[in-house]
């Protein structure tokens, strides 16, 4: 029997894949992405802080916008305060809502990734010429507000369409978050080149946790600590990559924020054995590895 195929990358268990190591020969490298928001006033998609599917309204409107009244500027304090690099899977259309956000993500020196225009749509039910539409409208927005074009993708709602790697590697994206299907990076082929997916947990990430599953903030960071501790451990055999994904109106609570401090101070008593990094500068890092490493990486061009 032959199974539909995404012909994207090929299968590879990763006990069989070549070893390396990280930036000041790091075996475990840590990320921390946070999710700024906009959704549409009582339309459109949207999650709730009671009810997986609630109808939009202007209470669960209300929750979201929390996130960049108050929410996202507690997270920043607190990535200031423990010293963590951060990037931010921005809808472009929060930069714009709220222009006070694009100044406070330069003066850290944080990463913009592309991450559709509002969480009030999808980008995977889209015509391929309107996807292309949406990813561009995108792009020149945060580059409007960040000076520079973000180079990474994360769509909302993690959805795509058959061609959405096709039209984002055509518009000049470089690495995408969409696939939770490894704990390293890997390459996958576009019709206009490669493209790296770096991973991004669905698992560990606040909104699916705490909002879908109703995990305490707690618990929450009981599974960063335990996620940490268990991947510091496996890294011993094989470099990898963990995530930490955050959403501003959800861990930006300040009964949240608490715990969640507790559990980065515990990574960071780790600081001198890991690579805390960005994605964008992992995807630079894995770009510039030699072919064969790298799952995927026998696409791209032979150097010189």
């Amino acid at each position: 029997m032959k199974l539909p195929s995404h012909g994207r990358y090929a299968p590879s268990a990763i006990p069989t894949r070549p070893d390396y190591r990280w930036p000041n020969g790091a075996r475990l490298a840590v990320v921390v992405c946070n999710n700024i928001e906009h959704f549409a006033y009582r339309a459109g998609l949207g999650s709730d802080s009671a009810q997986p599917g609630a109808p939009q309204s202007f209470r669960n409107y209300a929750w979201r916008d929390y996130g960049n009244r108050v929410g996202l500027w507690n997270m920043l304090e607190m990535l200031d305060e423990l010293e963590i690099p951060s990037a931010h899977n921005v809808n472009s259309a929060a930069l714009d809502y709220m222009p006070e956000i694009a100044p406070a993500l330069l003066a850290r020196g944080d990463e913009f990734i592309g991450h559709g225009r509002s969480n009030a749509e999808r980008q995977d039910i889209l015509w391929e010429e309107d996807e292309r539409r949406l990813i561009v409208e995108t792009r020149d927005a945060i580059t409007r507000h960040a000076g520079t074009p973000p180079r990474g993708w994360l769509g909302p709602y993690l959805a795509q369409s058959h061609a959405t790697l096709d039209l984002l590697r055509e518009e000049g994206f470089r690495y995408m978050m969409d696939l939770p299907a490894d704990d390293q990076p890997f390459w996958m082929a576009t019709r206009a080149g490669p493209i790296l997916s770096v991973p991004y947990s669905i698992e560990l990430n606040d909104s699916p946790a705490m909002v879908f599953r109703q995990h305490s903030g707690r618990e929450f960071a009981e599974m960063i600590i335990d996620q940490f501790d268990e991947m510091l451990a496996q890294s011993k055999r094989r470099p990898l990559v963990c995530s930490i994904v955050l959403h501003t109106f959800v861990v930006g609570q300040p009964f949240r924020l608490r715990p969640l401090r507790e559990a980065l101070r515990h990574i960071l008593r780790h600081r001198d054995d890991i690579w805390l990094t960005r994605p964008g500068t992992l995807a630079d890092h894995v770009a510039g590895m030699p072919r064969g490493l790298v799952p995927g990486s026998e696409m791209l061009p032979e150097p010189g």
